[in-house]
């Protein structure tokens, strides 16, 4: 049966009885009168709408941005004529993948350190480089290069948070993705600011700017982080996001060092810190999430807050792992995200998804925990709550954005295929995407990117690498002086 949208239709006041009848049967509806836009197959088409989760041989309709009927190959193609179509044959189409947590622009800052604790990073190593090298070309051309990654891999929906947020707004306008733009504002001097009168009027000034300007891309607060931003601010920031009815994007309770230092400070945890400061009361999404004890999982389902867990980064900087099976059994909605590329290294969901699978196995002794099917969601369904987008996107339904895409089944290696969640999270990975499409435009076609040119982007993401690279060395040379010098005779 095919799942079609519903178009109310109403006629004059003397239009009654029979006539209301034939008025509504003869009239096309006027979002298909032209025929729709775009048909997109499937071998298997994967909804991630719990009453109708898998259909064999199906089909998608997109008429403008939203998917406006859903059902068998066969009956798809009985009703409708589109003026574009995508073969799905060896193919699955689902939803595109929601990265809740990301930098884009860190994509240069790629490899560039590894294998530190996260302050010892940070403090020594990102802070540092970004005060050199962040400007609005290096945000541009990093945003960039992040964009064309997740197009690639079939995210088709972010939530950023890194600086001069216009850049990065410019770059999503134009190469299609979907995305919620999180403008920093932090107590400390940052590219572009002294500190925090300054980043904070910036920040409200890029949501006043963006909201309503374009249906694709959220603009938000971003507090970096209760250990960066003081009581007294984060509480102007719930102020102004309340008042302009705003998302707030922040890290919270994501290391062990954050934890100690709110404890030390403020006498209890960082999710019940912000909580008391008016930070639940708000359309939060919170990232990483790895220390929580019960009550603060507890209080975070209570107040509907989105959680991001982001299982690559957090293993990698040795961050713990976050009680993502008990938040979720408590009712918590929690996404996934790559964080950035300075920390992980790469955009890549599908690598979360099965980090997430697996983690959550090992970490509990039990098999059975994060299913892949609930992993998945994580990055679907259960992520688009997590970001409050659930109305929006997340799953193939009547009426909702239509953000897809297919991954190629016809790999050898692909063989046999027995159960396509599995086989989604353990067996496919981002190089099997084959197609990502975003409120019904096509931004990859056969693994080619249609926004972005790419031998533009090489070029001048090799500019930057190469400035970036000299400075590393050279930092290197003075490090290993210092050493020499402090060495006893």
């Amino acid at each position: 049966m095919i799942e079609v949208e519903l178009v109310e239709k109403s006629g004059r006041n003397f239009i009654t009885g029979a006539a209301i009848l034939l008025f509504l049967f003869a009239t096309p509806s006027p979002a298909l009168a032209k025929g729709p836009d775009l048909i997109v197959y499937g071998d298997y088409v994967l909804t991630m709408d719990p009453s109708r989760p898998l259909l064999n041989d199906g089909a998608v309709v997109v008429s403008g941005d939203r998917i406006v009927a859903i059902g068998p190959r066969s009956e798809i193609d009985r009703e409708y004529v589109a003026t574009r179509t995508i073969s799905g044959n060896g193919r699955v189409l689902m939803p595109g993948l929601i990265n809740g947590h990301t930098h884009t622009a860190m994509t240069l800052f790629r490899g560039m350190v590894d294998d530190l604790n996260l302050m010892t990073w940070l403090n020594n190593y990102v802070f540092p480089m970004e005060a050199r090298f962040v400007t609005p070309d290096f945000v541009r051309t990093g945003t960039e290069l992040a964009c064309w990654e997740m197009i690639r891999g079939g995210t088709t929906t972010f939530v950023d948070m890194y600086f001069y947020p216009d850049e990065i707004a410019g770059v999503v306008e134009r190469c299609g993705l979907r995305a919620v733009v999180a403008a920093p504002h932090i107590d400390y001097p940052s590219p572009g600011f002294s500190g925090w009168d300054d980043s904070f009027a910036a920040a409200t000034d890029f949501v006043a700017r963006w909201q309503g300007k374009q249906p694709r891309i959220t603009p938000a607060f971003a507090p970096h982080a209760p250990y960066t931003v003081s009581p007294q601010h984060l509480q102007a920031t719930v102020e102004k996001a309340e008042e302009m009815n705003a998302l707030i994007s922040m890290h919270l309770a994501e290391a062990p060092a954050e934890t100690d230092y709110i404890q030390k400070n403020f006498k209890t945890t960082p999710v019940q810190h912000v909580a008391g400061l008016g930070m639940y009361r708000q359309r939060l999404i919170a990232a990483h999430m790895v220390q929580l004890n019960d009550a603060d999982i507890a209080l975070t389902a209570e107040a509907g807050v989105g959680a991001i867990h982001n299982p690559t980064s957090n293993m990698k900087l040795g961050a713990g792992v976050s009680p993502v099976p008990a938040m979720l059994a408590a009712g918590v909605n929690v996404g996934l995200g790559p964080d950035g590329a300075a920390s992980n290294n790469d955009l890549d969901m599908w690598e979360e998804v099965r980090m997430a699978a697996l983690l959550h196995k090992l970490d509990t002794g039990d098999p059975t925990a994060l299913p892949a099917e609930q992993a998945l969601a994580m990055a679907t369904r259960i992520g688009a709550h997590a970001i409050r987008m659930g109305k929006v996107i997340g799953q193939l339904k009547t009426g909702m954005q239509a953000d897809l895409i297919q991954l190629s089944l016809g790999k050898t290696r692909h063989l046999p295929l027995y159960d396509i969640n599995s086989h989604l999270v353990y067996v496919l990975d981002s190089t099997d995407v084959l197609t990502s499409v975003v409120a019904g435009k096509v931004l990859m076609e056969d693994r080619k990117v249609l926004t972005i040119d790419e031998a533009e982007l090489r070029a001048n993401v090799i500019k930057v690498s190469g400035e970036i690279r000299a400075a590393l060395e050279q930092q290197g040379r003075q490090q290993d002086k210092l050493q020499d010098e402090q060495q006893p005779e």
